[in-house]
């Protein structure tokens, strides 16, 4: 039992649990999902190789399998309301919680926003079109505004610098409340469908069992952390993560901790025990990887010139693909595919040795192999931050 772990011993053990320190050989997609608390997937094939490189031989074209004809992940709007890959046998858990927490407000005006009885309407609408079926954005506008009547159709939600109609509002909500996730893309276009389709006897579970499996869950990966952390995790309120944290605690659940140089912090009640030695290791992870979105503080995993470079001017973590060395950001990377050339060019941070040139070498040649590429690497020069 470590009673003041290091920051180093936090890392190792993150770097453990999130199959970063030594990849599995037998986890399936699905299993490494759930171990790293989703997988964001904006860019599918960003969450294709967040996947594929946490194991010794999967590839993207086994994520997709899972996803699409194994069902054991889905495609929806997970932690934040951004979209996620998740186990789709968590689903329920998911939903649970999701569903429960309390909403940050709307940024939108009165004259554009939905109604509380009018959500409910778009919610049920959406459900019931999807419920037998896969459609674009375009299909289902029309449905949606054909069962609620033209004012859900109203142009009036701003987005990327079009207008889309009012009920597009509920959206998320309608993941969260398991009636919406994504089919199989039609071509180019993305589709819909209701995940009921292909999840048998499926209800949520109870909203605070849900919520505290989710935080067991994070904790489990990600601890030590705190209701802050948890919070800017999902975007939640934080006095709802202090409340959900105190009880727990309060029921012998949760077990706080002195990490080294910092503040108080929590763990699932009994996990206290934390690998001995230093994180080492050599990774390439693609945008908005879990692990370097969800673990907390920022200040120590981003360090020095590395928060200049791979932060957003506002400290969000995601923005650029990162050059992980020994559990920390050291640096950036970018890809570019031509055909079945993959072309790799890395701007370290640091000094690479001949051992960790070596890692590196074999971690693009992984990236190439999950996303099957052929792979070239470029050392690029260190450019300047987006607020350097």
């Amino acid at each position: 039992m470590t009673a003041t772990p290091a920051w180093s011993d936090v890392s190792a053990r993150r770097l453990e649990r999130s199959a970063l320190a030594e990849p599995s050989a037998t986890a399936t997609p699905a299993e490494l999902v759930r171990a790293v608390c989703g997988a964001h997937a904006q860019v599918l094939s960003a969450a294709e190789l967040s996947v594929g490189l946490r194991a010794t031989a999967l590839t993207r074209k086994d994520v997709r399998a899972a996803l699409w004809d194994e069902r054991s992940l889905v495609k929806t709007h997970g932690p934040r309301g951004t979209v996620h890959l998740l186990p789709t046998a968590d689903l329920p858990l998911w939903i649970g919680a999701l569903s429960t927490i309390p909403q940050q407000a709307t940024p939108f005006p009165e004259h554009v926003r939905l109604t509380d009885e009018q959500t409910e309407q778009v919610v049920e609408a959406i459900g019931t079109v999807l419920a037998d079926a896969e459609l674009t954005i375009d299909e289902l506008s029309e449905a949606v505004v054909e069962a609620t009547g033209t004012w859900s159709g109203d142009l009036v939600m701003p987005a990327f610098q079009v207008m889309w109609p009012r009920w597009r509002q509920a959206v998320t909500l309608a993941s969260h409340r398991g009636v919406l996730c994504f089919g199989p893309n039609r071509g180019r276009k993305v589709t819909y469908t209701n995940p009921h389709r292909f999840l048998t006897r499926f209800e949520p579970v109870d909203g605070p069992a849900a919520q505290a499996w989710l935080l067991e869950r994070y904790l489990h990966a990600y601890g030590p952390a705190t209701p802050q952390h948890f919070a800017q995790w999902l975007s939640a309120p934080r006095g709802w993560a202090t409340d959900l944290f105190g009880a727990l605690e309060a029921r012998g659940r949760l077990d706080r901790v002195d990490v080294e140089g910092g503040a108080p912090a929590w763990v699932n009640a009994g996990d206290t025990v934390f690998p001995e030695g230093t994180p080492s290791g050599v990774r390439l992870l693609p945008y908005f990887d879990a692990y370097v979105v969800a673990a907390q503080p920022r200040d120590r995993l981003y360090q020095g010139r590395a928060a200049q470079r791979a932060l957003s001017p506002s400290g969000q973590a995601g923005n650029y693909p990162v050059l992980l060395v020994d559990g920390a950001v050291a640096g950036v990377w970018h890809q570019r595919r031509s055909g079945a050339r993959l072309a790799v060019t890395v701007e370290p941070l640091v000094p690479l040795d001949a051992a960790r040139r070596a890692a590196l070498d074999e971690q693009v040649e992984r990236v190439a192999t999950v996303l099957e590429g052929r792979p070239e690497l470029t050392i690029g020069t260190v450019t300047a931050g987006p607020h350097a």
